[in-house]
């Protein structure tokens, strides 16, 4: 087997259609591509939300994954050369590097195209509009505040779904203090539970 594979890098015919776009592909078609195909998920993203980046369960994880996966033959299209594949890549680099110059540039043009922070939570109030907005149940509130170390919604002071779809958590004061106290008393009891060990050691 290894010698077939090295008489196969040998041939000519290998090599050419390695560094060679296929027939069916032109330049203009793989730089045109990956551009088309940013721009379209920008505005589908700005359309539908950003919950899919928030991935706050299996579904939102599984369209993503999919997504990568479905728009990849819209990307190189027929051709699935080397070189094609690198020219594409380039031109997808190209391009997101262009859009995060212009946010740098005018803070106007990144709401434009990532949107504005919503707040989703306030003084321990849920925004129903912007809950309704971003189509988050309560299993969804409950899911988020559990990342935070927090037992449930009703624990959160404030709450505000960023731009890229992270979501910015603040715990109400008595329940910071809750968590405190429990720490405080885990780490007693460990103590404790150490210094018995310790005595038990002594007397054997």
């Amino acid at each position: 087997m290894f010698i077939e594979i090295h008489l196969a890098l040998l041939e000519n015919s290998a090599w050419a259609n390695m560094f060679t776009l296929n027939e069916t592909a032109f330049w203009i078609e793989k730089i045109l591509r990956p551009m088309l195909v940013y721009i379209a998920l920008i505005i589908l993203l700005r359309i539908f939300g950003k919950r899919e980046l928030g991935q706050l369960n299996p579904f939102d994880l599984v369209v993503i994954l999919s997504l990568s996966n479905t728009v990849q033959n819209a990307i190189i299209g027929a051709d699935n050369s080397l070189v094609g594949g690198i020219v594409g890549a380039f031109f997808l680099l190209g391009i997101n590097y262009a859009v995060a110059h212009l946010k740098f540039r005018s803070p106007r043009i990144e709401g434009f195209i990532e949107g504005k922070a919503r707040t989703i939570i306030e003084n321990s109030l849920i925004n129903r509009q912007a809950v309704k907005s971003e189509l988050l149940t309560a299993q969804d509130l409950n899911t988020i505040a559990h990342r935070e170390g927090f037992d449930s919604a009703k624990d959160i002071e404030k709450c505000v779904l960023d731009s890229n779809g992270s979501f910015l958590v603040e715990g109400n004061t008595r329940t910071s203090e809750e968590n405190f106290r429990r720490e405080v008393l885990k780490k007693l009891e460990d103590l404790t539970d150490q210094l018995s060990e310790i005595r038990n050691q002594k007397t054997i």
